[in-house]
């Protein structure tokens, strides 16, 4: 193994079926015993929440192991960390071909869920706003309000000699 590679990857790590959660705290371990924090970063066993029924029809939630017999790592990837992992009991080894691991690609940890996604929000309380459809079009205001996860926004107009919150989407608006 080469040291050579300092930024952290995705690895995959194939274990004896059933032993994914022993492999998974052994490593944790030895993270902790030979201070390897800022190398092992991740241990991961990805699961999913599944609902089973009974013989008796009797409905309950199960988690399942996503990927039997896999462990996944967030690592820097170097004779240190390769020799840890490898000689962990229940590893058989690491994916890739031969005896050379292979990162996982960008697009394999984001569809894996491995990697939060964060999504840039374009609106923040206080910034200038130009109204840019509707009825108060061409009207400029301060945002009173931020709800990122309907993309809606709230502003204050003057109606009738009173000020009324109104909710408008990103698309009705710009930022000054």
């Amino acid at each position: 193994m080469a040291d050579n590679d300092i930024r952290p990857q995705w690895y995959v790590v194939h274990t004896y079926s059933g032993y994914e959660n022993k492999v998974k705290v052994d490593i944790e371990k030895t993270i902790e015993n030979r201070n390897l924090q800022d190398q092992i970063l991740d241990v991961a066993v990805p699961m999913m929440d599944e609902i089973e029924t009974k013989s008796n029809g009797q409905k309950h939630q199960v988690s399942k192991k996503i990927f039997p017999g896999y462990v996944l790592l967030h690592m820097i990837m170097n004779d240190d960390t390769w020799y840890v992992v490898r000689n962990t009991r229940g590893v058989t080894g690491f994916v890739g071909p031969g005896s050379k691991p292979v990162p996982l690609t960008q697009e394999e940890v984001i569809k894996l869920g491995m990697v939060e996604t964060k999504e840039v929000i374009p609106y923040e309380v206080g910034d200038l706003i130009l109204i840019v459809n509707g009825p108060w079009a061409g009207q400029q205001t301060a945002i009173k309000q931020v709800n990122e996860g309907k993309q809606r926004i709230y502003i204050t107009v003057e109606m009738f000699g009173r000020e009324q919150v109104v909710e408008l989407g990103y698309s009705d608006v710009k930022k000054i």
